[in-house]
């Protein structure tokens, strides 16, 4: 099977770009012909990106030409805006591709994406209605909000009639966006997998030194959650990552026991992994399906998951605790981490989760069912 795969890059880095990565070694080491297209929103400006996105997007006749001189069977699109749009869809239906839409956000509904905003999940804007996102000023300016508010308005129905399947990385998040507006019969869930150089041989989780958080550091992430439960039981706690809420995690952990390691390689962040004794996901916004979760099950790590979108489905019911409920994770920390033995065993249980469900031949086996239609 041959398949181009379609990307827009974010300003910032993320998970997106992994997974956009991870499936492209994936399908070239099962024997597929796999070429990947690849446009940057850094490079466009802002100006460039709010034009690109209100027109559908920008020269589809590369698409079309690529899906040619591949004789693509399948063009797997991940984030589309704003400069491949839906008429990229357009242009590899036209030459002959089936189109797949994968989903990893709320990005067709949400001028930011996450759906969070004020301290809460927000799901204000919904079908074509994202007058909301433009009267709140979601992308900061006026012009901009208005720009992503009539873009998203305008696509949304075009990228949805030019998908042969939209698939999302969580059950949750395929349901949440149906809730949304999104066809329910061309809606499907697929969950991110982690490489098999990725799961471990054993937990090690016994022998932990510290809890571990990882991630961007900003509100949503609900990083100062896991400060806070980790000064009130006593448990070491490194946090890996960078972002804009920083300095207030750093002056909510003055005179606790918290290391701060700024962005890490992803070698050094698998290496920091494996000396944890747990991992913590605190999340406030709906996340999907976050590596952060999915890398520590597969080392064998027991994680403390919040019960946000995706992650009660990735980590197990008996692992998830309440957003907004600090005192929560401060309870099931502490008797997590007096209790080395259960550590091995939730560890060994993650470890088991993980390869039975999150592997490479299970993502395959879905994906290609999607392929085949």
């Amino acid at each position: 099977m041959r398949v181009l795969l379609l990307h827009n890059r974010y300003r910032a880095q993320g998970g997106e770009e992994r997974a956009v990565a991870d499936l492209q070694v994936l399908l070239r080491e099962r024997g597929h012909d796999v070429e990947l297209l690849e446009r940057s929103s850094a490079a466009a400006g802002r100006v460039g990106a709010a034009t690109a996105l209100a027109r559908g997007g920008e020269d589809p006749d590369q698409v079309r030409d690529a899906v040619r001189r591949l004789d693509a069977d399948v063009v797997h699109a991940h984030n589309l805006h704003p400069l491949f749009g839906w008429r990229a869809l357009a242009a590899a239906r036209s030459a002959g591709a089936r189109t797949v839409v994968h989903l990893h956000n709320f990005r067709l509904f949400c001028a930011i994406s996450i759906a969070y905003r004020d301290g809460a999940a927000c799901f204000r804007c919904r079908g074509r209605n994202t007058l909301p996102g433009l009267r709140l000023r979601c992308r900061g300016s006026l012009p901009e909000a208005a720009a992503y508010a009539f873009g998203l308005h305008r696509q949304q129905p075009h990228l949805v009639a030019q998908a042969d399947v939209l698939v999302a990385v969580s059950a949750a998040t395929a349901q949440r966006l149906v809730g949304l507006g999104l066809p329910a019969a061309q809606t499907r869930s697929v969950p991110n997998f982690v490489p098999a150089a990725g799961f471990a041989g054993r937990s090690e989780a016994a022998a932990g030194e510290y809890a571990l958080v990882s991630g961007r550091l900003v509100e949503e992430k609900g990083f100062d959650t896991a400060i806070e439960a980790a000064r009130a039981a006593g448990v070491p706690l490194v946090v890996a990552g960078e972002g804009p809420d920083a300095p207030r995690l750093r002056s909510l952990a003055h005179a606790a026991d918290v290391r701060f390691t700024g962005r890490l390689a992803a070698g050094a962040l698998a290496e920091l992994r494996r000396g944890a004794g747990a991992v913590l996901v605190p999340s406030r916004w709906e996340e999907p399906c976050p590596y952060s979760a999915l890398d520590a099950l597969a080392a064998g790590v027991p994680v403390l998951a919040s019960d946000q979108g995706g992650l009660p489905e990735l980590v197990g019911d008996e692992a998830v605790l309440p957003a907004d409920q600090p005192r929560r994770w401060r309870e099931a920390l502490e008797a997590l981490w007096s209790d080395p033995a259960a550590r091995a065993e939730r560890g060994a249980q993650a470890l088991e989760r993980a390869r039975a469900r999150f592997s490479e031949q299970a993502y395959y086996d879905r994906l290609m069912e999607i392929y085949s239609g």
